[in-house]
């Protein structure tokens, strides 16, 4: 197969300069704000984006210490295939959140709810649609009640690993 490479179509803005410091979550941590700057060639492509509430975002860990197929989660004390968890280090570091449209300034998306890294490099966003992305009887694997508990903890409850 051949190589597969992506350039980015803008840049994420967070106050998080250290993953200890980014919520587990953004769902989690309501008053996370950043920004997201579209480069210019693609600030055509947010028209109409405005009318949406949330964002999927789709980006580069660029600051991912390498990839294992075997990690432990933050919500766990047990590893789990990278497949089944979230983590950043991945065999290819992509990461996906969703977080809250708060307004837009021509090409700069404020947004809240995020917890990414400052200067993330941004591939792709679409719009969230809950028709579309909800699913009914989702089930969550190893993830449990208790760990959940834990990620909502206090308010942007934070990595400590």
């Amino acid at each position: 197969m051949d190589k597969i490479v992506y350039s980015p179509v803008g840049i994420i803005h967070t106050g998080f300069h250290d993953k200890k410091d980014a919520p587990i979550q953004g769902v989690f941590a309501k008053d996370a704000r950043g920004e997201i700057e579209i480069f210019k060639q693609y600030a055509d492509g947010l028209e109409d984006v405005e009318g949406f509430s949330h964002l999927i975002l789709i980006y580069h860990f660029h600051r991912s210490d390498g990839n294992s197929l075997i990690s432990t989660p933050f919500l766990d004390d047990e590893t789990h295939g990278i497949f089944s968890i979230r983590h950043f280090n991945r065999p290819n570091p992509v990461g996906l959140s969703i977080v809250k449209l708060e307004n837009v300034k021509g090409n700069i998306l404020e947004i809240s709810e995020v917890d990414i890294l400052d200067g993330t490099p941004l591939l792709d966003l679409k719009p969230f649609i809950p028709f579309f992305d909800h699913r009914d009887n989702a089930k969550t694997g190893w993830l449990n009640n208790p760990n959940i508990d834990m990620a909502r903890g206090e308010p942007g409850k934070h990595r400590s690993k």
